[in-house]
């Protein structure tokens, strides 16, 4: 895998509910997790000082 390649946020967003899901199968949530960190890290937003 190329090392700019990320996980689109809509299959992260998948990959996070699949985590949470206490119904899915071990082999899932390797996949899902595999899947997460591969995703482009959140960008926090810089608040204004006063």
């Amino acid at each position: 895998m190329s090392k700019n390649e990320k996980t689109s946020k809509k299959v992260a967003s998948i990959a996070s509910k699949l985590l949470k899901d206490p119904n899915s199968s071990k082999k899932v949530k390797i996949v899902a997790a595999s899947a997460l960190t591969q995703a482009a890290d959140k960008k926090k937003k810089k608040g204004k000082k006063k």
